[in-house]
């Protein structure tokens, strides 16, 4: 069994999807569309993809797709996913899955009126790290957990500005000041993604930026934020807590490990850094840094990573860490590129096999908004100088 499916955005990140589609066993078509046609036409004819289409909504109109995986800005995901549910398409979609309350709710209602497939592509569901934490938690290797870190530190120095001038034409500033606790996953889910617990209550800090080069102002902002670094702490259900941290301008080598994760139980604790990470427990210490540690499987310099600034290009070539389960695969990958230590593979694999089994995946609605609202809600916190707020929760997806 085979789905069609049609990539909405041509920029950097959906071509290395787009091979991935195009490669699984599950997918028969791949289409594009972009606001800038010509982009599209560029992806369809270096990838040999099935063809574009001239908007999002004659994609949507057509029975040749059957679904449709959205890397548009992220501000755009919750709109765009409810067209493109509504109009009868599963639907993959980058992060965030959206950037309010009501728009994670009316996604919600919408798979369960639909019963489409939606999956959001949180890619530290799959970071080594989250992998190895998860498998010593069912273990209950940790004995009970208590407390745990996520950070997503990636300086705006390193490539980011780039990537929003490549996205966000000449009014790229105004977006760049996209605040970092909308963009909350990358640590929230890699938390999360091992714990299996939710948000409660949070109180969070933010830092007022003072660059003073229109990035991070206020008065220039679509978003009228002027936090560049942002603290969260959360309250989890069950007991215990965890922190976050979304740092964009912050003195790290983003390009070596932008996310970053650790837990602490009663009988042991894990803890990640740039280059070495570490199982610990009232025994001794264990170095676990080369069981997570992704080998490349492309080379920076690639031709096909030209349109990609330098200190981004590790996220689109890291292949799989020891940990991860490789044999759940398809062949196909065996030799393709893979990106964010490793997890491309796994979020392509889990969407086409929740499509075609009707199963559901692993970052389902319910799951995203689990990883996605509780930034949210950080957000507000910050803006009300940290009050702690209760964080709403849609339950468990239904069985």
């Amino acid at each position: 069994m085979t789905f069609s499916i049609g990539i909405v955005g041509a920029g950097q990140f959906s071509g290395q999807f787009a091979t991935l589609f195009q490669a699984h066993p599950g997918v028969s078509d791949v289409y594009v569309t972009d606001l800038l046609p010509e982009r599209a036409e560029q992806l369809v004819a270096a990838q040999g993809l099935a063809g574009s289409f001239p908007s999002y909504q004659a994609m949507l109109e057509s029975e040749d797709v059957d679904a449709v995986a959205i890397f548009t800005q992220r501000w755009t995901h919750g709109p765009l996913v409810l067209q493109g549910l509504n109009a009868g398409k599963h639907v993959y979609s980058a992060v965030p899955m959206a950037i309010s309350t009501e728009e994670i709710a009316a996604i919600i209602d919408t798979v369960k009126a639909t019963g489409l497939t939606y999956m959001m592509g949180e890619t530290s569901e799959y970071n080594p790290a989250t992998v190895h934490a998860r498998n010593q938690i069912a273990e209950g290797a940790f004995g009970r957990l208590f407390y745990a870190e996520g950070d997503y530190v990636h300086d705006m120095d390193l490539g980011f500005y780039e990537a929003y001038q490549y996205s966000g034409g000449e009014n790229w500033k105004a977006t760049a000041s996209y605040p970092p606790l909308l963009y909350p996953t990358h640590a929230i889910g890699g938390v999360l993604g091992a714990w299996q617990t939710h948000a409660v209550s949070v109180s969070a800090i933010g830092v007022v930026d003072d660059r003073g080069d229109g990035v991070f102002d206020q008065d220039i902002s679509q978003f009228g934020n002027d936090f560049s670094n942002a603290t969260a702490l959360f309250e989890v259900a069950g007991g215990g807590s965890f922190r976050t941290n979304e740092f964009r301008r912050v003195g790290y080598p983003s390009h070596i490990r932008e996310s970053r994760f650790r837990f602490f139980g009663t009988e042991a604790s894990m803890e990640q850094l740039a280059t070495v990470a570490l199982w610990q427990d009232k025994q001794g210490v264990k170095d676990i840094s080369e069981l997570l540690e992704p080998k490349p499987t492309m080379a920076p310099d690639d031709p096909s990573l030209q349109h990609i600034a330098p200190e981004l290009r590790a996220a689109f070539t890291s292949g799989s860490a020891p940990v991860h389960d490789r044999e759940r695969l398809p062949r196909e990958f065996d030799n393709l590129h893979n990106g964010h230590e490793g997890s491309h593979h796994f979020l392509v694999d889990d969407f086409v096999t929740a499509v075609n089994s009707r199963t559901l995946p692993s970052v389902n609605a319910w799951v995203a908004a689990r990883y996605t609202l509780p930034g949210i809600i950080a957000h507000e916190s910050a803006r009300q100088g940290g009050v702690r707020l209760e964080i709403p929760d849609f339950g468990d997806a239904p069985r």
